[in-house]
């Protein structure tokens, strides 16, 4: 496969579906947008955002909710040659300010409910901004600023895309990473067209007929594949929800008039739904397929939502450097568990201390080289050293190969422990932990006990109404793992520490865990 010298991804998908004008290609809480009126309405961004002095390559903040008028402006500066920066709706006036400076934006796209903590950043950051486009605004506007729908009726559909390559920059991605500042991660116009000939077509099977509904929001890069790149390579349908993705929220969706047939969401999203009064029966959705991915997940739990809904959950790994999943289960071919095989197109290493690959069965850290990553880190030219190295991209993943070429999620690098000088996962603790009825989630960490010696701890959720010891729990995952396996210290919590995609912030507890007295493990 290959991409001509001539390549704009927005132009890429719009001609897919100049056919289908009259098929919907987004639902929202306003009402349907088709595939005629998507090319139309991001054609009118672009020409709005070249008016409004913006030029080839520049960075666009895209600060939205997920509504319809987030594909439009996303593929609107991509079709002009301007380069959008998704951003979490959910971070702070100072990360945005940052992001301001960092990414030297030149305009902005924003969500009304957002408008004042951009103000404020961009006040902060002293970051001047030559275009503001305000969508459903919920109050008056900045001087300067722009109304979304009128900016776009004042403009003429652009006629033709900018004259972009496979190779040019894009759009950015922030990694968030546990410690430090977020990374801007550079993606290309080919990238995406990548994941969708290499996954979203061959692994998930998508077709025209799918309705797809991501609890992943668009601005992460596994939201953008589940709800932009994978549909719209196909003529498919996209259920968009603005709110928080709740267990609530989520089976609205499920049983409303355009019931998805895809869903993709996360194993904290799963347990979450699962434990739910409000579990939808069977027969009220029209799931076929559900995909996992952030985390790895938990084999009991995709075994208990198949059970319930008769639909496999495939999950995955990929980030925000490789765009989307580079490792998978597949229809048909689970092992739960485990992380599936390499998608074909990718190639994967799991490497030692030493660099050298890792025999069989053993846990190694997981390179990754493919045609969808990132470019770089912009203005970070020592991480990007780090990250990207000779066509390689190292994941921070730790992995386990067996001789069926099964990867199995061992932790990230910062999370794995040693614990009496043997490694330890947290995830396959907390795997165990979460087998137990009265569980609903499960962290682990590693804790210094009172002679300084690693050992694990675990923070525990417990379900609703379900009582539990941790005595009990000790025993319970010492019958199941190896007996230095087992949590030597266990907290009950209400909630655990996570980012807006749902991962659980381990780090977050490690910071905790600094703060108290060192305890007698049992």
């Amino acid at each position: 496969m290959s991409l001509p010298a001539q390549f704009n991804f927005a132009e890429h998908l719009f001609a897919l579906n100049r056919g289908r004008a009259q098929k919907a290609a987004y639902v929202d809480d306003r009402g349907t947008l088709n595939y005629g009126q998507l090319e139309e309405r991001a054609r009118r961004l672009a020409a709005a955002l070249l008016a409004a002095g913006v030029k080839r390559e520049d960075r666009v903040l895209l600060l939205m909710l997920d509504t319809s008028d987030w594909p439009v402006s996303f593929l609107g500066a991509l079709y002009a040659g301007a380069v959008p920066v998704a951003v979490n709706t959910l971070l702070t006036t100072e990360d945005y300010g940052y992001m301001l400076g960092n990414s030297g934006a030149k305009a902005a796209l924003v969500s009304g409910a957002l408008l004042s903590t951009l103000v404020d950043a961009q006040r902060k950051s002293g970051q001047a901004l030559q275009a503001l486009f305000v969508s459903q605004p919920t109050g008056d506007l900045p001087d300067g600023a722009q109304e979304f729908e009128a900016a776009l009726a004042a403009q003429a559909p652009l006629a033709e895309p900018a004259a972009t390559a496979p190779t040019d920059h894009a759009f950015w991605l922030y990694s968030s990473g546990s410690t430090g500042k977020p990374k801007g991660t550079v993606h290309t116009h080919g990238n995406p067209w990548w994941t969708a000939e290499l996954y979203g077509k061959p692994v998930l099977g998508l077709t025209e007929d799918d309705v797809c509904f991501s609890a992943a929001k668009l601005y992460f890069a596994y939201g953008l594949g589940n709800g932009l790149t994978f549909p719209l390579s196909v003529g498919a349908t996209v259920l968009l929800m603005a709110e928080r993705p709740t267990p609530d929220a989520t089976f609205k969706r499920w049983t409303s008039e355009h019931k998805p047939t895809v869903f993709f969401g996360a194993p904290t999203g799963f347990a979450g739904m699962l434990a739910s009064p409000n579990l939808p029966a069977r027969d009220a959705v029209s799931l076929r397929m559900c995909s996992s991915a952030g985390e790895a997940l938990p084999g009991e739990l995709a075994q208990r939502f198949k059970q319930h809904y008769g639909c496999e959950i495939i999950d995955g790994i990929g980030s925000t450097e490789m765009l989307h999943i580079f490792i998978s289960n597949r229809p048909g071919d689970i092992r739960y568990g485990t992380t599936g095989r390499p998608v074909e197109g990718y190639e994967i290493e799991l490497r030692g201390e030493d660099g050298q690959p890792v025999p069989v069965g053993e846990v190694g850290d997981l390179y990754i080289k493919g045609p969808s990553t990132a470019i770089m880190y912009w203005g970070n030219p020592e991480k990007s050293a780090d990250t990207f190295r000779e066509g390689w991209t190292k994941s921070g993943d730790k992995y386990s190969r067996d001789a069926d070429g099964y990867y199995t999620y061992a932790g990230r690098s910062d999370d794995m422990l040693k614990v009496s000088g043997i490694y330890v996962s947290p995830f396959e603790v907390e795997a165990t932990l979460m087998q137990h009825p009265a569980v609903l989630e499960a962290a682990v960490i590693g804790k210094e006990d009172a002679d300084g010696l690693t050992k694990t701890k675990a923070y525990v959720v417990r379900k609703a109404g379900q009582q539990v010891t941790d005595e009990e729990l000790k025993g319970f995952v010492k019958e199941r793992l190896a007996p230095y396996k087992y949590p030597r210290f266990i907290e009950f919590v209400d909630e655990l520490p996570k980012t807006a995609t749902g991962k659980i912030q381990r780090f977050r507890l490690r910071e905790r865990e600094k703060s108290g007295a060192p305890e007698k493990a049992a």
